[in-house]
């Protein structure tokens, strides 16, 4: 992609962040997204990566205007840690105050990417087991 390409990507993200707030506030929050999250295969998203969830459009408008999302994919961080994270890259790296997005791209970031329950894989299905 060249620049112009990437320029506009990340002012449409932009333009689009109210809207994705002003439609994130308006869903009936879920009991337990962790549950939702071992039950529920995520879909992808092929260009970023990134799970596409509630709060998806946000950290992609916010997160990758400055870097890769690979970035985000590579850890798992609890939402303390993110939020460390975040303040670190406000204190150093010039990220901008994130505002009513906060909590919104945290819920994100903690449910998709935070720590690994378990490093297992999970269990064969029984039609893949060798038969005895």
């Amino acid at each position: 992609m060249d620049n112009l390409t990437i320029r506009v990507i990340a002012l449409i993200g932009l333009l689009y962040l109210p809207f994705a707030v002003a439609d994130y506030k308006t869903k009936k929050p879920t009991s337990n997204t962790s549950q939702i999250k071992e039950h529920v295969q995520p879909a992808l998203d092929p260009q970023s990566g990134l799970v596409k969830a509630e709060g998806f459009n946000l950290v992609l408008a916010h997160c990758s205007a400055c870097h890769s999302p690979t970035l985000i994919t590579q850890n798992a961080m609890s939402r303390e840690r993110w939020l460390e994270t975040i303040r670190w890259m406000q204190e150093t790296q010039k990220l901008w105050p994130l505002g009513e997005a906060e909590p919104l791209i945290l819920d994100y970031l903690s449910t998709w990417y935070g720590p690994k329950k378990s490093a297992r894989r999970a269990p064969l299905p029984t039609h893949l087991l060798p038969a005895h």
